[in-house]
């Protein structure tokens, strides 16, 4: 549930005449959103966003909020011009605000050095609106320390912040003439001036120079170059401008910044799949953790399902069963997926039961996700895998029958249809009796889109995980065969024998049937590719980028 004004006395409920938070978006990474942003953009009536950071904010802002574009009508946003984009987002705030609404305008970096900002805050005070900024992580100083080059050494060195696009012929002369760090905000298409200018005004050609484009995203690029250098540097490395044009780009210019240290400190480009584009043939809801694990190492998960859960064709079983545990005929009930533990809570709300209906019960969980679905319907599991977390896990632990301490020698097993026998197997085997039922199908799921499934096939993604025989043969079914530069990482030998079956050579294999330690695996393989291609002298690459075509048609944001 999404917070209220009251949550939030910060801010004025409903005020007659509107209430605007200039809020700065931070440089481009997600994470570096203030608090303070992301629950004013839960109370936003209306978002006024820039392009560059309508997706960073739009996931924190409430259902239901008015988002609007700055781009000039009938105008693309990335052609529209600066002033024209300006000039509509302030109109859009003013008439939001003289709506009685409580707008927030979002824009890169921090509002503080956005000069459109500024002029839309003296409108808002001219007006009398009521406004309030939000501060965020200036680009000039985020996109630096991504990029690992501090800005000051310990003597206390002097820096200057340049933007390229208004600085006056006085302004260079005062930065050449000083032998501090210059942060230069410019585009790739005006680097190499932005650099002359500075050789013009005093700066020596091979003063140290770092570049860097989509800073604090995964798609962020660095070069290391000189003042004299730079536009040859990043010639030979063949990048090339952004379609759109105006790419824009942090420079770091000085002898002290460290520029010239900078792999040393390369902590952010350095994580081992950065930039990786990799497939998790799961829901967004399954891949919940799985994901948040790729983004840690650098790489930009895609969410693809290839199965889709249905209810049982014949639902009696399942209505028995329910009733039966509500009536004392088990000792256990057992969970081996979240999608098991949807399946009862779906039936308990059919029936106006809740989690109270687990009194007296033990209840087993079959790995951490499934035990947190349970403790989100409020039910806490007795039993967890402490080692291996699968069936074969939750048998080491389970503990055999005993008449004299187990009034009832029953165990509730609801699955889905196509489940492997092992854990009924080895609960019978442990001397209980095992209602195994049937508590949702598995279907195919529904094709990808038309571009997902062309980035298959086409070696649009750096690698895939397999976590299991069925992944592999669905989404073969569904979408094609991965294209033979994709990294296959599979979960264990059976699924991996399945992908060889396929057709799909298998690079990585975890080496505990685990989602998280195949993700471990697969950071590990990333890693060692990484420090090959050093070794050799070779550029860091991702494995999309050997297939054919692939570096030509390379952009700096890719």
């Amino acid at each position: 549930m999404s917070p209220t004004a009251s949550a939030n006395p910060g801010y004025p409920a409903a005020p007659a005449t509107g209430h605007v938070t200039f809020l700065g978006a931070g440089p481009g990474d997600p994470g570096l959103l203030t608090l303070r942003a992301v629950e004013a953009l839960a109370i936003a009536d209306v978002l006024i966003a820039e392009p560059a950071v309508l997706d960073v904010v739009r996931t924190h802002a409430r259902e239901g909020v008015d988002v609007q574009g700055t781009a000039a009508p009938g105008t693309p946003d990335a052609s529209a011009t600066d002033a024209a984009a300006a000039a509509v987002a302030a109109n859009l705030v003013m008439a939001s605000a003289r709506g009685g609404k409580r707008v927030v305008r979002a824009v890169t970096g921090d509002p503080g050095l956005d000069a459109d900002a500024g002029e839309e805050m003296l409108a808002c005070a001219a007006a009398g609106i009521p406004f309030e900024v939000v501060p965020g992580v200036a680009t000039a100083v985020g996109v630096p320390a991504y990029a690992g080059v501090p800005l000051r050494d310990s003597e206390g060195t002097d820096v200057r912040f340049v933007d390229a696009r208004t600085a006056s012929e006085r302004c260079w002369s005062e930065v050449g003439a000083s032998d501090g760090t210059v942060v230069v905000s410019t585009t790739l298409e005006t680097v190499a001036a932005a650099a002359g200018e500075l050789v013009s005004a005093g700066r020596k050609p091979d003063t140290p120079m770092t570049v860097t484009v989509a800073g604090t995203t995964t798609r962020q690029r660095t070069w290391n170059a000189t003042l004299g250098s730079v536009a040859q540097v990043l010639k030979q490395a063949k990048v090339l401008p952004s379609p759109e044009g105006h790419q824009p780009v942090i420079a770091v210019v000085g002898e002290r910044s460290r520029a010239a240290r900078r792999e040393e400190l390369s902590w952010f480009e350095s994580k081992p799949l950065f930039g990786w584009r990799v497939l998790v043939p799961r829901t967004k809801e399954q891949a919940a953790s799985l994901s948040d694990q790729l983004v840690s190492y650098g790489a930009v998960p895609h969410e693809v399902p290839t199965i889709a859960v249905e209810p049982p064709r014949t639902p009696q079983q399942m209505e028995r069963a329910v009733k039966g545990l509500v009536t004392g005929r088990y000792e256990w009930i057992a969970f081996t997926s979240v999608n098991a533990v949807k399946a009862v809570r779906e039936k308990f709300e059919e029936y106006g039961l809740d989690a109270r209906a687990f009194a007296g019960i033990k209840v087993a969980a079959v790995g951490e996700q499934t035990a947190k679905a349970l403790i989100a319907f409020g039910v806490k599991p007795d039993l967890v895998p402490s080692g291996e977390q699968s069936a074969a896990g939750l048998l080491e632990d389970w503990p055999p029958y005993d008449p004299v301490f187990d009034p009832i020698d029953r165990v509730f097993l609801p699955r889905a249809d196509i489940a492997t026998e092992t854990l009924v197997a080895g609960l019978i085997d442990l001397g209980w009796e095992v209602d195994d039922v049937t508590a949702y199908r598995t279907v195919r799921a529904s094709p990808p889109p038309a571009d997902t499934r062309e980035a298959i096939k086409g070696g649009g993604f750096d690698a895939v995980l397999f976590t299991s025989s069925s992944t592999v043969r669905n989404l073969v079914g569904i979408a094609g065969k991965p294209h033979n530069v994709t990294v296959i990482a599979c979960i264990g030998p059976a699924t991996a024998k399945t992908a060889e079956e396929h057709g799909l050579r298998v690079d990585v294999m975890a080496p505990e049937p685990s989602v998280h330690k195949l993700a471990e695996a697969l950071a590990e393989f990333g890693s060692a590719r990484r420090a090959a291609a050093i070794e050799a002298g070779d550029p860091v690459t991702r494995p999309s980028e050997r297939r054919p075509g692939a570096r030509r048609r390379r952009v700096a944001t890719q």
